[in-house]
């Protein structure tokens, strides 16, 4: 795909903080200098979601530098559920994605993959290829292996234990709901108006998932690209903490007794997903 001057749609991109006063300045520089390049027309949408540190200040102080930057602040710590829903809520642009505070992952291919929104309805990050095995009945048991073998780990996570929080957490889900997208949690590319529609039920990082599943439900064509880890180099991760692993798994098991179990998921289109390599 040839790609020719900045994206001609309008973007947002959303974000959410709590206690990232050791990232969040680097994150904004690289946000700007990044959508400068790649869209004439963007907002930078962030929720500072309770901190208690310099996040906040931080923030206020390069909005002088960039008015592009619109701040949102939670009373307290809610969760990334809540932040994100109110990022979206808060979006205004044609199309919208996010990107974590600590940059990890890698959007340095931001253009093309905007490009992808004017032939798919939905682009999804993938942090890996897809698996190819063509041996039959053994397939799901060398793919499982392979999801938990020592090179796939080194590429999801910055660690051992964060790389196998996260691998369980997409077979679960993968088994439960039955949506044969590659990634679950990584940067999604949405139409606004699209997503905006979506009525989420989670306030956990189940929130990303929630949305890839309703809109394949939905009859979406999802578009799958290469978009890889990058590990943390400031502040402190929170994502496999007790408290947000209870409250993913809450958010899934609900789902899942609401939308499988009663039957409450309302008339399902399957959607299509273009995987990576297809």
């Amino acid at each position: 795909m040839e790609i020719v001057g900045k994206f001609d749609k309008s973007v947002s991109l959303l974000s959410w903080a709590y206690n990232e006063e050791d990232s969040i300045l680097e994150y904004l520089e690289r946000a700007t200098f990044l959508l400068d390049s790649v869209a004439g027309d963007y907002e930078i949408v962030l929720i500072d979601d309770g901190s208690v540190d310099n996040t906040f200040k931080i923030a206020k102080d390069f909005q002088k530098r960039n008015p592009r930057l619109r701040i949102l602040q939670n009373e307290k710590n809610l969760s990334v559920g809540v932040s994100c829903q109110r990022a979206i809520a808060a979006a205004s642009k044609d199309f919208i994605f996010w990107q974590t505070v600590d940059w990890s992952y890698d959007i340095s291919d931001l253009r093309r993959h905007l490009e992808y929104l004017k032939t798919y309805d939905i682009v999804q990050g993938v942090r890996r290829k897809p698996v190819e095995i063509r041996i039959g009945l053994l397939k799901p048991f060398l793919t499982f292996l392979q999801l938990f073998g020592v090179k796939y780990l080194t590429r999801r996570s910055d660690t051992v234990r964060k790389a196998l929080v996260s691998v369980i957490n997409y077979i679960v889900i993968r088994i439960l709901f039955n949506v044969p997208i590659s990634d679950f949690q990584n940067v999604t590319f949405y139409p606004r108006q699209w997503i905006q529609s979506v009525k989420y039920n989670a306030k956990s990082s189940f929130i990303n998932p929630e949305g890839l599943i309703r809109s394949y439900w939905s009859g979406k064509t999802i578009k799958e690209v290469p978009i890889n880890f990058i590990p943390r180099e400031k502040g402190l991760p929170k994502g496999a903490s007790f408290r947000s692993i209870s409250g993913a798994v809450k958010d899934i098991l609900r789902a899942w007794f609401l939308w499988i179990v009663l039957g409450q998921r309302g008339m399902v289109q399957k959607g299509k997903v273009y995987r990576l390599g297809l």
